[in-house]
């Protein structure tokens, strides 16, 4: 027998233990002994499926599982079951991976342990990220990964989930938001010494999205307002970039603005998030070909 003919024989077995375990002898004598040898057999098939590569079957074993250690009030196994479950589905079904976390998410909620919920959440939001048009799903996830994380006084982990929501509304031309949590992280970060160092690409990813949302004056006064913050701000190269920036748009010179962009580019690779907003900015200008080069 092949180990698929073997995985599907469980599946068969604890089938049948599970329906035995509603005659009315097993009702009579208890039928948690079943039911939890239902379970085992599930979760053996669902093992071997995952062997095999079956994705869908193996997460459909690992729900059965669930379901049935969800009945039996078995909250913990229940929910690392449906954990098991999301992670086989996403790599064949993106939204049974995302119904299958969202309900371990709620197990673990119930059960008073955020931080695990917060990690999960994290597991939605990167499936939805892989869709453009599912970005807003993501935000909410990482948002709410985050409220857990800062529940639990883990700082440096909700500032990492804030960092997400700030890069995607961005790009979602969600400008205030974003200044609002570029500016929360660099603040919370300054004083640290593991941080700090960081700081500087915040304050400069905020002053960005003040160029976008309000032109040169608002990112001129956000530029002075985190040197104020942060004197060593004006020492970096994101601190001259911007200078050089306001200063080429203010003359409507989008050849000089691509230089000082390809200058900084030299050093310091400029990555797709940058190049998107850059490009908007320098659209602003009247004689400018749509281009950073």
């Amino acid at each position: 027998m092949d180990k698929e003919q073997e995985a599907c024989q469980l599946m068969a077995e604890a089938e049948k233990s599970l329906n035995s375990s509603k005659g009315f002898f097993s009702k009579l004598l208890g039928s948690g002994s079943k039911q939890e040898e239902a379970c085992e057999k599930f979760v053996r098939a669902a093992n071997m499926f995952k062997m095999l590569k079956k994705w869908n079957e193996a997460g459909n074993a690992f729900c059965k599982s669930a379901d049935i250690q969800q009945s039996l009030q078995n909250k913990h196994e229940s929910a690392s079951n449906f954990v098991d479950a999301g992670n086989c589905y996403k790599k064949s079904d993106a939204d049974a991976a995302i119904k299958c976390l969202t309900r371990a998410i709620d197990i673990y909620t119930d059960m008073g342990r955020f931080t695990v919920a917060a990690k999960h959440h994290i597991s939605v939001a990167e499936i939805y990220e892989n869709e453009t048009s599912k970005l807003e799903e993501a935000i909410s996830h990482y948002e709410r990964a985050a409220d857990f994380y800062k529940g639990e006084d883990s700082t440096s982990s909700a500032n990492k989930c804030w960092l997400k929501v700030a890069a995607y509304a961005a790009q979602l031309e969600q400008y205030t938001k974003a200044i609002e949590l570029y500016e929360r992280v660099g603040m919370s970060s300054m004083n640290s010494p593991l941080l700090k160092y960081s700081v500087k690409e915040y304050f400069f990813k905020s002053a960005l999205c003040h160029f976008c949302l309000g032109g040169t004056i608002d990112a001129m006064q956000s530029l002075e307002k985190y040197e104020g913050l942060f004197p060593a701000f004006s020492d970096s190269r994101e601190c001259q970039l911007l200078k050089s920036l306001i200063e080429t748009h203010d003359n409507q010179n989008s050849d000089a603005f691509a230089e000082a962009v390809a200058k900084y580019d030299s050093i310091s690779r400029i990555d797709q998030w940058l190049t998107t907003i850059l490009l908007r900015i320098k659209k602003t200008i009247g004689n400018d070909d749509e281009d950073l080069t």
